[in-house]
């Protein structure tokens, strides 16, 4: 997921959902997609530039010694 949100966050263009179908909450954060509940709800209203803000989360929240990435 760290490999595939720096991809995406370098590249122009519309923004994918972050969802892998793995829909498990632990800790306030989806452990498939590693997005927040209200980030989750929200996706559909989101434009683009929100959208690519909401990667822009997923790829810090994945990069800190919490959760094995530092």
């Amino acid at each position: 997921m760290r490999d595939w949100s720096a991809q995406l966050l370098a590249q122009p263009g519309p923004m994918p959902s972050p969802c892998v179908s793995v829909c498990q909450m632990a800790d306030g954060l989806c452990q498939g997609c590693w997005r927040t509940l209200d980030e989750i709800a929200s996706w559909g209203q989101l434009h683009d530039g929100q959208r690519r803000l909401v990667w822009q989360r997923i790829a810090q929240r994945l990069t800190t010694p919490e959760n094995g990435s530092a």
